[in-house]
């Protein structure tokens, strides 16, 4: 019996799950990706010598599918893990506090942190404590609306919206929690803060992403014995019954690869992929691209439901890389209350930086920061910086850089769940990936991986 021949469409970590799953499944795996590398939206690029990366892909402990990635392509010594969570608070003017669990069983791990935290009164923190208990009773199933209705009837003002509940909502969902879904917020607040202790832990990558996914994929996924065809884009998808299948290549140049099976068989009821002009035949397809993307190239073959998921909509992430002659910050990573910077990150060793100091500001939910010009940006951040970090006054800056991805996410808005699919399809052998998909999870690097796997068995399964 021949291996089932799956053509995987898209190089992102779903896309590299669903692929590795299949070929451990003794399947004759393909894989197109349309950019020269591998990594999806978590990428790396080179500028003035150094290879930054294009966002502050960070994770948690409990995101066990992703780090079970990182183990299986070798990366686990590239990333770091809190041993606790301790997320340090900076605003203007030199005022600090730090958000920090404790040890206690969850969610009492939380009452010290919130109880010490400055950034609220008294009365707010007992407010906040109030409305977590209150959050982590609700089902996400049930729950309807914006997370800030919610927050507000249950006692949360606009100040302890922005100095606790966004620092939450804006990195992990990609909204505000005055537009964010009160599902999904229910979701990633019980989910890493308060079923487990440690789930909220934060990890880092501590090396480049290419260093870290991109280029461990393309090795592993050769060892594994799947052909990986970089620069390759699929233009449609339909199916073959009864066609011959495939003899042709692409003719691109592909990864060095050790694929397994003959492709001189016959397909009786399969699947067809056009890609580069060329048709390529499989018994299954998993499409493994973002959610306009999947839309627009699987209309044909499932109608008004691919059109649907175009309601996802899509929120950008903005980081900002700031290269200072000097030292300016002496934390690791911060998060801002009542300044411009959300999240500022010190990835002076990641860079391979020897001299000075690069800070990234990451910027979620960040749709005024798209329409902004870069001198707008420069202007406003450097001195948002110099708020936060005095020393930053009299710092000279070698280099300032602006990332945008208008498309980063879906947009988590309320009414997100009813459009996310599930991985199987009406289409007999296609299955979808992506962190769009219905993972129950937001759009993260856990939600990707997880919807690699769902595919997989999809796809292996049928």
């Amino acid at each position: 019996m021949r291996p089932r021949r799956v053509i995987v469409i898209g190089g992102g970590l779903a896309g590299i799950t669903a692929a590795l799953d299949c070929a451990d499944g003794c399947a004759h795996v393909t894989l197109l990706e349309v950019r020269p590398r591998l990594g999806g939206a978590a990428y790396s690029f080179q500028r003035d010598g150094m290879w930054l990366d294009n966002g502050q892909h960070v994770f948690l402990r409990c995101c066990a599918a992703y780090r079970a990635l990182l183990t299986r392509l070798g990366s686990e010594h590239r990333v770091r893990i809190q041993p606790r969570l301790e997320i340090p608070v900076l605003s203007p003017g030199g005022m600090r506090a730090v958000l920090r669990r404790g040890a206690l069983p969850a969610p009492l791990h939380l009452t010290g942190a919130l109880m010490r935290y400055s950034y609220l009164t008294p009365a707010q923190r007992l407010s906040a404590a109030r409305a977590a208990l209150a959050l982590g009773q609700l089902d996400p199933r049930a729950a309807t609306g914006t997370l800030g209705e919610w927050l507000a009837k249950h006692g949360q003002d606009s100040a302890a919206v922005a100095a606790l509940w966004d620092l939450i909502a804006l990195p992990t969902l990609n909204l505000s929690a005055a537009e964010a879904s009160l599902a999904l917020g229910v979701f990633v607040l019980r989910t890493g803060l308060l079923e487990r202790n440690d789930a909220g832990d934060i990890g880092f990558h501590m090396r480049p992403l290419r260093e870290t996914l991109g280029e461990p994929a393309q090795r592993v996924l050769g060892e594994a014995g799947v052909e990986v065809r970089l620069g390759v884009r699929a233009e449609r998808v339909e199916r073959a019954e009864g066609a011959d299948a495939v003899g042709a290549d692409v003719a691109v140049p592909r990864a060095r690869s050790h694929a397994r099976g003959s492709d001189s068989e016959r397909n009786t009821d399969g699947l067809r992929v056009r890609a580069n002009g060329v048709e390529i035949e499989a018994d299954a397809v998993v499409c493994a691209v973002p959610h306009e993307r999947a839309s627009a190239l699987l209309e044909p073959l499932l109608g008004a439901e691919a059109r649907r998921w175009t309601g996802l909509g899509e929120s950008p992430i903005v980081n900002v890389h700031v290269v200072y002659d000097r030292p300016v910050c002496d934390l690791p990573f911060a998060a801002g209350v009542g300044t411009p910077v959300q999240y500022v990150f010190d990835r002076t060793a990641a860079a391979g930086l020897s001299e000075g100091q690069y800070l990234a500001i990451s910027l979620s939910g960040a749709d005024r920061e798209m329409e902004c010009p870069s001198e707008q940006l420069r202007e406003r951040y450097l001195t948002a910086l110099s708020e936060l970090f005095p020393r930053a006054q009299d710092a000279v800056v070698h280099s300032f850089q602006v990332t945008r991805e208008h498309a980063a996410t879906f947009r988590a808005k309320p009414g997100t769940e009813k459009l996310r699919p599930a991985s199987g399809t009406d289409v007999p052998g296609l299955a979808l990936a992506g962190a769009w998909t219905d993972t129950g999870w937001p759009a993260t690097l856990e939600g990707a991986v997880l919807s690699g796997h769902a595919a997989a068995r999809e796809v292996l399964g049928r």
